[in-house]
């Protein structure tokens, strides 16, 4: 139903007022609700996301060798700063796999601005389902229980001599190749299949 200013007993000056708290009141709470989905999506979907510190990032990279030779995946790649970094500082192509939406356009709306579609790419997708063997090196920040869950989809898809990094978490049963204990990072390779 439409209400008047005549039928509310308000002035047209005031009916202007109501109308514009209104319409501030909708936005505020679509503001509320999408900050409540901004936080709560990632727990729904499985993947909170807790960036890696940028000086991690400069140094896992560096830990790990990445060149311009290389393809870097970034499993769970959230703002991006894995794949922007392997790009703009080590010239390896990137590609991001990140399962929140929103952060993947806003990963997306950096890639356009910083020119470097031709070097950087995210995908919205759960890394357990998207095809990893295009890499040459793979980056982890994740848990031991979800990095143990990986494990047989890493020696399935990636060829031999492919170069893992894990952040804080090991694989169990899997011997790293080079170990960081200061910044934990653990540097793992495929092995030949047997």
């Amino acid at each position: 139903m439409i209400f008047s200013a005549p039928i509310l007993g308000l002035g047209p000056t005031m009916m202007g007022l109501v109308t514009i708290l209104l319409r501030f009141e909708i936005f505020l709470l679509l503001l509320i609700i999408g900050a409540a989905i901004w936080i709560l999506w990632p727990l729904v979907i499985g993947a909170g996301w807790i960036p890696t510190p940028k000086n991690v990032v400069k140094k896992m990279l560096c830990f790990a060798e990445v060149g311009p030779g290389d393809t870097l995946f970034d499993l769970g790649s959230g703002d991006g700063r894995i794949i922007f970094t392997a790009a703009l500082e080590h010239e390896a192509h990137a590609v991001g796999i990140e399962a929140d939406p929103l952060r993947v356009l806003i990963t997306r709306i950096w890639i356009r601005l910083k020119g470097l579609e031709d070097r950087v790419e995210v995908n919205w997708s759960n890394f357990f389902k998207k095809d990893l063997s295009a890499a040459s090196i793979v980056t982890v920040y994740q848990s031991t229980e979800i990095n143990n869950r990986l494990k047989e989809k890493l020696l399935r898809e990636l060829c031999p001599g492919t170069r893992v990094i894990s952040y804080s978490f090991i694989f169990d049963g899997w011997e790293p190749v080079k170990v960081d204990e200061s910044t934990k990072l653990y540097l793992y390779e495929i092995k030949p299949k047997k």
